[in-house]
């Protein structure tokens, strides 16, 4: 009869070197501009997922998918501005 063992100890042995680093947590906070407005595009493609869009719908999905752009816009700019060339 083999013994099942919990792999809890070999998962969390590693636990305290698994953390993100503060540059990551850095990076993601660039990020979150990029992160928020393509959740909100996410929602309202969401919204219309079962129903033909009106035209307030279509406004809707048309709004938030520039400002995805203009987020990763913002975003690339940033990183061109931090390295001190194009990204």
């Amino acid at each position: 009869m083999s013994h099942i063992v919990t792999v809890q100890d070999a998962v969390t042995a590693f636990a305290d070197f698994m953390e993100p680093t503060d540059a990551e947590l850095d990076a993601i906070d660039r990020e979150m501009p990029v992160i928020r407005a393509e959740m909100e595009l996410l929602d309202a493609q969401i919204v219309v997922i079962d129903r033909t869009p009106c035209e307030l719908d279509a406004r809707r999905i048309r709004r938030a998918r520039r400002r995805v752009l203009a987020a990763h816009r913002d975003y690339v700019n940033g990183l061109a501005g931090q390295t001190g060339g194009a990204a």
